[in-house]
């Protein structure tokens, strides 16, 4: 199944290009049927599992492609976890083989690879590579495809959950279901033969893995940066001519402000929202370079880029997260929280999906995947949406949303609320549970320009949005606390929890924030 991405087009075009190098096609089939060869005579068979632990390049996609035609489980691992981290995903994989950098950035991933196999023993190999951008066992015969055992219903590679309320779980996808979105993918991005993708996020990432497969289903090649910084991403925009970008709200401001680059190869490009950003990046994209850039929607259960908006809407609706999936197989509803019963439009409820997207299941984690779907078969998201007329807006994770007196509440009005007033640079609104009371909402600002008190904030909030959303406390913090991701930066919204119950024990009435808190 995986070989209708690498035989489906001229196998001398290029695949990606790495170091300013371009690897063709044809170079990328026979590199993976050679690691087919390799992974054989190291042992793995069909259900196997090897932990990829290395930057992108050309040994992670020739180790990808190879597993897939042996029916081998890739399980990738973040290159900024550390030992005890990534012990957890290999654990959780239970893999047979570990392949690490010999040398990367200031980490010794070979030492840690050692001491996680003294530690799972269902590791069997260590396998260390160089960072050179050359693909490794050469010396291997290509196996011939067809070879191995590997086939379209096979699971072929995981990616990890955000972690950010709890240790990852890692989501299953078949070979079938990857292929199927890559064509998706890239038929509703337009991506051609020729064409090449920035791909400026770690192929780790369900959203940088997906954007990677599209280019290569599509014909169209693969940019690869070692490190992503504005600057060297502009010139590779500029170099390789790139039409395809795609990335973190943040990342796409970065770029869009790298001045005195030439931008214009630039077609298609679309986000997730993070920072806040999106209407900002929307209309500069379009301004400066012509480019209609779209608000994505995905997780590691259903793949990124699972919908997307319309390219000929107008700005302020192409920058709402959600939109329209990307092939008729993909079904949505949009269902009560607490008795499931489908929602009609307008309505916020939890999305629901259904189709050849949705993962397979959580590696090793049966009890997980029972609770991920309901019984007729639909994907928990665990997100708040409604519908609208065929598509769908997401509004915010479930968890994060707030019944305050009754009312449903989505945390990101009473944020957008607070930022328009000139002493607020940035809000997060959590929810606390008061006993007799229900869901009480705290607000956590970083100031902008001058100053506000407390109570100024607060009176601005009642005269300013309905009594109910009125945050009880609205505290300052020097920075929010936050994780990075392989799609950007998360707020950690638990932990904005715990500080707002200690603020809401250890205060009866509002206070005069001045100094802030850290």
């Amino acid at each position: 199944m995986h070989q209708q991405i690498l035989d489906a087009h001229d196998p001398h075009l290029p695949a990606f290009y790495q170091a300013g190098k371009a690897v063709s096609r044809l170079e990328l089939n026979t590199a993976s049927q050679q690691a087919a060869s390799f992974l054989w005579e190291m042992g793995l068979r069909r259900g196997d599992t090897v932990a990829v632990w290395l930057p992108d390049g050309a040994i992670w996609l020739q180790l990808l492609f190879g597993a897939a035609q042996l029916g081998v489980l890739v399980v990738p691992v973040s290159t900024r976890l550390r030992t005890a981290e990534a012990l957890h995903i290999v654990n959780t994989a239970q893999a047979r083989m570990l392949v690490v950098p010999t040398r990367f950035l200031e980490f010794d991933y070979v030492e840690a690879a050692q001491a996680i196999q003294e530690s799972v023993a269902a590791v069997r190999h260590v396998i260390d590579v160089p960072v050179s951008g050359e693909f490794m066992w050469g010396t291997f015969a290509p196996r011939e495809v067809g070879d191995g055992t590997g086939d379209g219903t096979d699971p072929w590679c995981t990616f990890s959950t955000s972690g950010t309320t709890g240790k990852p779980k890692l989501a299953m996808h078949t070979q079938a279901g990857i292929v199927t979105h890559a064509l998706n993918v890239a038929r509703a991005t337009d991506m051609q033969p020729g064409d090449a993708t920035l791909c400026a996020l770690p192929l780790y990432g369900v959203m940088g893995f997906v954007l990677a497969i599209s280019t290569l289903a599509a014909g169209a090649a693969c940019v690869f940066l070692p490190v992503f910084k504005a600057q060297a991403a502009a010139e590779a925009i500029e170099r390789h001519e790139v039409t395809h970008f795609y990335g973190s709200d943040a990342m796409l401001d970065m770029v869009l402000g790298v001045p005195g680059r030439n931008l214009a190869s630039w077609r298609r490009g679309g986000f997730a929202e993070f920072a806040g950003l999106g209407s900002r990046i929307t209309q500069k994209a379009w301004a400066d370079w012509n480019v209609p850039l779209t608000a994505i929607y995905g997780m590691s259960e259903c793949f990124a880029l699972a919908a997307l908006r319309d390219v000929d809407t107008d700005a302020e609706e192409r920058r709402l997260a959600g939109g329209l999936p990307v092939s008729p197989d993909i079904s949505f509803r949009i269902a009560d929280p607490v008795t499931g019963e489908p929602l009609a439009d307008g309505e916020q409820g939890e999305l629901q999906l259904r189709g050849y997207n949705a993962m397979a299941g959580y590696l090793n984690n049966p009890s997980a995947t029972a609770d991920a779907f309901t019984a007729d078969g639909w994907l928990r998201t665990g997100d708040l949406a409604r519908a609208q007329g065929g598509a769908f807006q997401y509004l915010s994770r479930l968890k994060d949303t707030l019944r305050l007196r009754g009312y449903l509440v989505d945390p990101v009005e009473i944020e957008e609320f607070l930022v328009t007033h000139p002493a607020v640079a940035a809000a997060q609104v959590v929810g606390v549970h008061q006993e007799g009371e229900g869901d009480v909402a705290v607000a956590f600002i970083r100031t902008g320009q001058g100053h506000a008190s407390e109570a100024e904030l607060l009176d601005f909030c009642k005269r300013g949005i309905a009594g109910f959303k009125v945050p009880r406390r609205i505290v300052a913090l020097d920075s929010f606390p936050q994780v990075d991701g392989p799609n950007g930066v998360k707020i950690l919204k638990h932990v904005l929890r715990d500080i707002a119950k200690g603020h809401l024990q250890t205060a009866s009435a509002p206070q005069d924030n001045t100094r802030k808190t850290s």
